[in-house]
């Protein structure tokens, strides 16, 4: 377990997971890629390519659309915990059809939200997640409170392992983690 993978939602460990899975192809057709590669890609930090990868993945039956079932299961499959109604949630909020599921271009709008949000909206997001894995009345995350949730969310981890982890970004040395901290971490 790695601290990159505490900061990254079950969605974004999805898709950088499928990312990584590169049909084999030939050095040459690699070296076309990689020189063309630069002057195709968007702006943007998310390729449809991938995020096509993802959807497809996620879409069980293949019906080209993601119901809340679906991407409960997948979101389980990582190790996440996404209870129905929670996966029901993210779908009725992503529906702009009005159809009870997720297609394509919806899924591709709910994952392009946070790449141009503004330092407030982001930093809302951050609160909600840092609140996760803080203890009730609490206001830093402890190791055992790392512990707890890690274990949550199926990952198993000794106390001591999550006092190495929260060390590396703990700035004043108090042996846990502050918003501000957490949010150093985040970037």
């Amino acid at each position: 377990m790695t601290l990159a993978n505490i900061k990254k939602s079950p969605l974004a460990r999805l898709r950088s997971k499928l990312s990584s899975r590169k049909p084999e192809s030939s050095v040459e057709e690699q070296e076309t890629r990689n020189s063309t590669s630069s002057s195709n890609r968007s702006s943007s930090s998310l390729n449809v390519d991938e995020l096509r990868t993802v959807f497809d993945y996620i879409d069980a039956n293949s019906d080209g659309k993601i119901s809340g079932t679906e991407l409960q299961s997948c979101v389980s499959l990582l190790g996440g915990a996404l209870s129905s109604r929670e996966a029901e949630e993210v779908v009725k909020i992503s529906d702009v059809d009005g159809d009870g599921l997720m297609d394509f271009e919806e899924f591709l709008k709910l994952m392009m939200e946070g790449e141009d949000g503004s330092d407030e909206d982001r930093r809302k997001e951050l609160k909600v997640a840092f609140r996760m894995y803080v203890t009730e009345g609490e206001e830093f995350i402890t190791a055992a409170s790392l512990r707890r949730t890690l274990s949550r969310l199926g990952e198993s981890c000794t106390v001591e392992a999550c006092k190495v982890m929260i060390r590396g970004f703990d700035r004043d040395g108090d042996g846990v983690l502050s918003f501000d901290e957490f949010l150093l971490m985040m970037r």
